[in-house]
């Protein structure tokens, strides 16, 4: 927030400077043209746009801080559209003794650059959150907190305020702070420590269930910031992919080679509504295949006339594999027995059948078989299976 605020200063400040460099040669100019033509009296300056009023205001409390959303405005209230996105500025304010909103206590928390505010513009709606402190007497757990927004075309003119929301705070789990994954052939595995206070450090008494988050990355951007999340690119929206009671989730709808973002947050009812903590650590996995098929099972081999005159050929078959990645087989023979010997196929073969040509009447052979799947993963080799190759009688 600290840093994203100091850039804002810095941005509003370079646009400032901009505009008074081009305020005054303008204006020189245009009194310098009424002047010149005899025009009477002073010239009218261009009002600046007034954006419309926000009106739908929305407010719902997220862990430690409160989610707005709103329409930005796009056109002026006399009805001309505005040249760019307006800065918003975000009001908070506190209760009166009655429970009702204090207009004097209502003060600027922080402001969005027009430069800037599209990107918390989601599903054509702004989403902003503003950070609470459970330490903070005016943001702790039990307070009342009132908003509104307006927003700015120019530095000197604001629309007017809008719709009044209000939130009213309620504790929250501590959130997770580490999150363990590992991979495996057939899930991501996810598992994290059950928080036991809430984030102001008060024993937490009630039942938890947890929501599972996930997002795709696009996996180039994954390899460009490993160290910096904030710059990752999404493949797809964040979505909840799912609600468990237990501290640890198996996420089996995934695929090897594609890059992943999870976090998760822990939940809570209050007053009958599900109250989520802020996120957990961010964790960002980019699942490798490196597990190899089954050894193939049933391999058989029997010895059968070629095609030419008195030459021999091994017929070898087996079970076929069912992984659903598999990429075919690769046969080995050798005349030692417990050697894997060389391989007699160079090219995957898709079926679980082959026939060895170059065999040798008198020689006694050993084969094997492995299978390899579509990452290049080879499985053990199969039972080997041992045949000797006689000459048969005249």
């Amino acid at each position: 927030m600290e840093i994203r605020n100091s850039e804002r200063v810095h941005l509003r400040t370079r646009k400032c400077l901009r505009l008074s460099n081009f305020d005054f040669p303008v204006s020189f100019f245009v009194v310098f043209l009424a002047a010149g033509c005899g025009a009477p009296g002073e010239p009218t300056p261009h009002a600046p746009p007034v954006p419309l009023t926000i009106n739908d205001l929305t407010a719902h409390q997220i862990g430690d801080g409160v989610e707005l959303t709103f329409t930005l405005p796009t056109n002026s209230v006399t009805g001309d559209r505005l040249p760019e996105p307006p800065a918003v500025e975000i009001l908070r304010g506190a209760s009166r003794p009655d429970g009702t909103p204090d207009p004097k206590s209502f003060r600027v928390v922080d402001t969005i650059p027009g430069a800037l505010v599209t990107e918390f513009v989601a599903q054509k709606r702004v989403e902003y959150i503003d950070i609470t402190s459970p330490q903070d007497p005016e943001t702790s757990a039990g307070a009342t907190l009132f908003y509104r927004v307006r927003t700015r075309a120019s530095r000197k003119r604001t629309s007017a305020d809008s719709n009044t929301v209000f939130v009213q705070i309620a504790p929250v789990p501590q959130r997770i702070l580490a999150v363990e994954s590992k991979v495996t052939e057939s899930a991501i595995e996810l598992s994290w420590a059950a928080p036991t206070t809430t984030s102001s450090g008060a024993p937490l008494s009630a039942a938890l269930s947890y929501h599972v988050y996930r997002a795709e990355l696009d996996p180039e951007s994954v390899k460009a910031n490993e160290q910096r999340h904030s710059l990752l690119e999404f493949k797809s929206p964040l979505i909840l992919l799912a609600t468990t009671t237990t501290a640890g989730y198996q996420d089996t709808a995934f695929e090897f080679g594609e890059s992943y973002l999870y976090f998760i947050r822990s939940v809570i009812i209050t007053n009958e509504i599900p109250l989520e903590s802020g996120d957990s650590q961010h964790v960002v996995i980019t699942p490798r295949d490196i597990f190899p098929p089954a050894a193939p099972q049933g391999l058989v081999a029997a010895v059968l006339p070629g095609t030419a005159p008195s030459s021999l050929v091994v017929d070898l078959s087996w079970s076929i594999n069912l992984e659903t990645d598999l990429a075919g087989y690769r046969v080995y023979r050798s005349e030692q027995e417990g050697a894997r010997g060389q391989l007699i196929t160079p090219d995957l073969l898709p079926a679980p059948a082959v026939r060895d040509t170059s065999v040798e009447p008198g020689h006694r052979y050993w084969y094997a078989v492995t299978a390899v799947d579509r990452a290049g993963n080879e499985s053990a080799p199969s039972n080997p299976v041992a045949i000797e190759v006689t000459q048969p009688p005249s």
